[in-house]
């Protein structure tokens, strides 16, 4: 089984890559994945398939990572007070919000509808579904709504935008 296991791994790094989208979270994921099925091989039935009961595991664990994360906070109140991140006042905020708002309502309502079934977490092929259009489409509209956002709020990049 380990050989099995060996050849397994570009496809499972690669796999672990596309769901992880990134290298180190990715490789964790595949380490993860190989010690679970050693540990778990008088589960696996000889003459079924291998690749998939790997990537089974792989994919639960990934799944079961990006639930914990989103259940547990990244620190608590106390330690936000010990820290010396600048914060901007409440009211600059609220100007920025303003403008942010007023950049998004000057979009056309292609673009801004778009737009914003994107930001709310709808995936480019469930946009498209909902506008009737193909998914292409959406990306570009997507693209130069972000595009003309950033020209309107007097940012160069996306990382300009973040510090405005």
């Amino acid at each position: 089984m380990e050989t099995q296991l060996t050849d397994l791994l570009p496809a499972l790094n690669a796999f672990a890559l596309k769901l992880a989208k990134n290298s180190d979270d990715a490789d964790d994921l595949v380490q993860q994945t190989i010690t679970k099925a050693l540990a778990h091989r008088n589960h696996f039935e000889p003459g079924t398939n291998l690749k998939s009961w790997t990537f089974t595991i792989l994919k639960n664990a990934f799944l079961s990572q990006t639930r914990s994360s989103q259940r547990s906070p990244l620190g608590i109140d106390e330690d936000a007070a010990l820290s010396d991140v600048p914060v901007s006042s409440s009211q600059e905020w609220a100007m920025h919000y303003r403008d942010v708002e007023k950049a998004i309502d000057s979009l056309s309502p292609l673009y801004r509808e778009a737009l914003m079934l994107v930001a709310s977490g709808a995936s480019y092929e469930e946009t498209a579904h909902r506008l009737h259009c193909e998914i292409g489409t959406v990306k570009s509209r997507v693209g130069r709504a972000r595009s003309r956002l950033l020209s309107s709020l007097g940012a160069v990049s996306y990382g300009e935008a973040l510090a405005i």
